[in-house]
């Protein structure tokens, strides 16, 4: 991924308010060309100690993607007051922009 595209997805990541989210393919439509994919390549190969809001950035449809830090993330995003449906998904009320 091209340095200038790397720099806008992470720009956008660190503007999402606390206590919202956003998804992978909303992060990408607002880049000069990112895919849903690649904003979670960007994520996967962020460095050690950042200080990006991660958790913020979710699947489409308000679910946590698949991975990991799963777990880690619905606590961030709970004690930011972010809450989930009895299926798992987050609320349209939490989404950003």
């Amino acid at each position: 991924m091209r340095v200038e595209l790397r720099e806008q997805v992470t720009t956008i990541i660190a503007q999402i308010p606390c206590g919202r989210v956003t998804t992978y393919g909303c992060i990408a439509k607002m880049t000069d060309g990112a895919t849903a994919r690649s904003v979670g390549a960007v994520l996967r190969t962020l460095p050690q100690g950042h200080t990006l809001p991660w958790q913020r950035v979710v699947s489409a449809g308000g679910r946590l993607a698949d991975h990991e830090g799963a777990r880690r993330q619905r606590e961030l995003l709970a004690a930011e007051g972010v809450l989930f449906d009895r299926r798992g998904r987050i609320p349209a009320r939490f989404f950003w922009p």
